[in-house]
């Protein structure tokens, strides 16, 4: 299993205030041209050799500056483009004001608008970079609106030099109109923004270019989190040994099933089997539940309080639990027990509404928690609304840790992987066929089988959370999604995905 211990790192992400701090300790460098050049290279590429003018739009800051050395250096070689521009030139920063100079002592000629009836072979978008703080508007706004249109209707790329003006970067949450990009050209590091919330629909193919800065050796700065990839868990992927019984792979318990919801802690249960779990345990709340599921007969159902009375390795308590009074007890008996526990669902409601004590309680756990809400569930917890925590994704997961003293995954788009210390991962497996019913059932059952086998939490929800969204990109390939993915399918999906990482196959 050698080739699963030595993979590269996975990518590190930087924010704006680092990425200021590494242009600073080089701005000695001209990374202006360098990026520019990187800039008209990528142009001739996916331009393909359509003979359409290229449109280049320019800002009124160093994102603009970019842009007009870019088209500089594609006049200089027979490239016809042209090149809108929005800003001052008696107000540019320095940089910016050289390449404007530059630009004009040539001889070419900016436009303050984009001409009419004009078919591009791509479209550029260096109106603002990552420093944007506020909503477009007026010109600006149309701009974008136009630039986005065009691309559409005509089919060509859109290239954002940066970050697609309108995005937070730091956040991927759009204030307004936004640039719909069907590539970033990223310059020194990649941005956080770009993989989550807003930010896989605004970017599209994400490429980087360094521009000489090697960010991710520099301690000085280091990075702000980094993203998920196989890389941080590989070394947890070994074969099972041949002399081994199911005992080995740990008992695990999963409470919830209240009447009509049987089949979220189904879907749970049958998840943390495939996943390799030695006995699964489900402990179901309706009155009528059946003594065992036909479908998957190998799993053992208990009335809940049968799962506590069992030896678990770890427990898992929300799938379909309901909010009755019954529901908070056993709540209340999951917090008190002495094993890793999951918390997902209606657990997470519950909590949520708790007057203190149930939270203190389990802040002060001996075992490892670890809690899997979606942006809804994670705004209860935090006593704020939902597009709170979509505007601020990666700090709330922060605070989701910090505040309950857990290990936490925001879930969505670019789920938000963090530990109880505030280091964290932005997830870049999964698709939209995640959004829907029961899948999140089907995460917490893999978690949890991963814990009842001794994975530790970091590991575990690291591993839990890309092989989930990985089962769901293999059904896409299939052709089984992502309209109409269902969650049985993912537990499948996931099974033959997680053997063959093991196996060391590609």
């Amino acid at each position: 299993m050698e080739q699963n211990t030595k993979q590269s790192p996975p990518p590190a992400l930087f924010n704006r205030d680092s990425l200021r701090r590494l242009e600073a300790a080089h701005a000695s460098e001209p990374l202006m041209l360098r990026a520019a050049t990187a800039a008209a290279l990528l142009v001739e590429t996916l331009r393909a050799g359509r003979p359409e003018a290229v449109l280049a739009l320019a800002g009124p800051g160093n994102n603009g500056g970019d842009a007009l050395t870019m088209a500089t250096l594609l006049r200089r070689q027979g490239v016809a483009v042209t090149t809108v521009f929005i800003g001052e030139g008696d107000a540019l920063p320095a940089d910016a004001s050289a390449a404007y100079q530059q630009f004009i002592n040539e001889g070419w000629r900016l436009l303050p608008d984009i001409p009419a009836d004009i078919r591009w072979s791509l479209i550029v978008d260096g109106l603002f970079g990552i420093g944007l703080a506020r909503p477009l508007s007026g010109r600006e706004a149309q701009l974008v609106k136009t630039a986005n249109r065009l691309a559409a209707e005509q089919g060509c790329p859109l290239l954002a030099l940066d970050c697609p003006s309108g995005l937070d970067a730091d956040t991927g949450f759009c204030r307004g109109d936004t640039i719909r990009a069907t590539h970033t050209l990223s310059f020194i590091a990649a941005k956080p923004g770009f993989y989550t919330a807003d930010g896989a629909d605004h970017c599209g193919q994400v490429l980087l270019d360094d521009l000489g800065v090697d960010a991710e050796k520099n301690t000085d700065i280091p990075a702000d989190g980094h993203l998920l990839d196989r890389s941080v868990f590989a070394s947890c992927l070994r074969p099972r040994k041949c002399n081994t019984h199911k005992g080995t792979y740990g008992s695990v318990g999963i409470v919830g099933g209240a009447h009509s919801m049987m089949g979220a802690a189904l879907l749970s249960g049958r998840a943390a089997l495939k996943m390799g779990a030695g006995r699964v345990f489900l402990g179901l709340l309706d009155p009528q539940a059946p003594g065992a599921d036909f479908g998957h007969p190998e799993l053992m159902l208990k009335k809940p309080e049968g799962v506590f009375d069992t030896e678990l390795s770890a427990l898992a308590c929300g799938p379909g639990l309901g909010r009755s009074d019954r529901a908070g007890e056993l709540l209340e008996r999951a917090i008190a027990s002495a094993v890793p526990l999951v918390l997902d669902a209606d657990a997470l409601n519950i909590l949520a509404f708790d007057d203190g004590d149930l939270q203190q309680r389990l802040r002060q756990r001996a075992e490892p928690v670890l809690l899997t809400p979606h942006p809804a569930e994670a705004a209860r917890l935090l006593d704020l609304q939902t597009v709170d925590i979509q505007k601020s994704r990666i700090h709330m997961a922060q605070e989701l840790a910090h505040r309950y003293n857990a290990w936490v995954v925001l879930k969505g788009c670019g789920s938000v992987v963090c530990n109880p210390e505030g280091k964290w991962w932005i997830n870049t497996t999964g698709n939209p066929g995640l959004a829907g019913p029961g899948t999140g059932d089907v995460l917490t059952g893999i978690l949890t089988a991963l814990l009842g086998q001794g994975w530790q939490p970091e590991a575990a929800l690291q591993a839990a959370v890309h092989l989930h969204g990985q089962a769901a990109d293999d059904l896409v390939e299939e052709g089984l999604g992502p309209v109409g993915l269902t969650a049985g399918e993912l537990i499948h999906a996931a099974r033959v995905r997680f053997n063959r990482w093991i196996a060391g196959k590609p």
